[in-house]
């Protein structure tokens, strides 16, 4: 419980800092950013791999406010080869989470699948080789699906929801369109489009490379799905109307539910989103 208060405090925090800040992009302009191949624990896999209390050491910060890489690194191991020195991001999360190029899985002779951050179940195995220890983690393997962090303030310029898919042109040397782009909003994202090494390599993109949003297609996010304007726990019992403007983990543990229905406006954390997965639970945005 303790640590559910300090994770709360924590992202309200965050939510004073950043919502008063103007938003980053410059003419409908997103900055890209590229992501290599990288691991997200759990602090119980960090102790597995580094030893009993061990706490990540953070190297330098993320472009993402409260996110760090961290010092240490692991090897990842598939049937066919291994990669060392893949670098942690901080800190520690609900579940274990390895994100690899597609590039990468051929060389483990591995077939992770394309998900958004987070949606692990059913994703590929994996073992985690540390100084003091080895995890072999029966899913979590994914390639990362392109994405698009912003704020709500973002959100609005652009005309763009939470969960949305969009079609990016991304300008350079060689010009690329990439389809089903997430939008992930919250009120601690920082605007920024996350791709993979291969999507960069593919379009000789470098970090300071602007994206564009060129067509807002339809929502179709895990889990996620619109209703009908009024649904009232009364009429289905099995479902939970949060009116608040903030859906953290904390209230997601509490509410009993399966199903969580928010208004369109409603921030949801990134910790939210992972914790209604982890216990199966549904989201559902009501459309206004």
């Amino acid at each position: 419980m303790q640590e559910n208060l300090i994770q709360k405090i924590v992202e309200e925090v965050l939510q004073q800092v950043l919502k008063n800040q103007p938003s980053s992009h410059h003419d409908g302009k997103i900055p890209v950013g590229v992501s290599a191949r990288h691991v997200h624990l759990a602090q119980t896999e960090v102790e597995q791999l580094f030893g009993e209390n061990y706490q990540l050491t953070p190297k330098f910060e993320l472009s993402q406010p409260g996110q760090f890489a961290a010092e240490e690194t692991v090897v990842i191991a598939g049937p066919k080869g291994s990669i060392e020195r893949v670098r942690i991001l901080g800190p520690a999360r609900s579940l274990s989470q390895v994100e690899i190029s597609w590039t990468d899985a051929m060389k483990l002779g591995v077939k992770p699948p394309l998900r958004v951050s987070g949606d692990i179940k059913g994703s590929s195995p994996v073992t985690l080789i540390g100084p003091k220890g080895s995890v072999v983690l029966n899913e979590g393997l994914i390639i990362a699906q392109a994405h698009i962090h912003m704020s709500p303030t973002d959100s609005a310029q652009f005309q763009v929801v939470d969960g949305q898919s969009v079609q990016i042109n991304i300008e350079g040397i060689r010009p690329i369109i990439l389809s089903n782009v997430m939008i992930r909003v919250s009120e601690r994202y920082r605007l920024e489009m996350h791709i993979d090494t291969d999507e960069a390599n593919a379009g000789l993109i470098q970090q300071g490379t602007f994206a564009e949003i060129v067509n807002a297609q339809a929502k179709e996010k895990m889990n996620v799905k619109e209703l009908p304007p009024i649904v009232s726990q009364a009429e289905k019992p099995l479902s939970y109307l949060f009116d608040k403007k903030l859906l953290s983990q904390v209230e997601v543990l509490e509410i009993e539910a399966p199903e969580i229905v928010v208004p369109k406006k409603t921030i949801v954390t990134a910790l939210a989103y992972d914790k209604i997965r982890e216990l199966n639970k549904t989201l559902t945005i009501r459309s206004d």
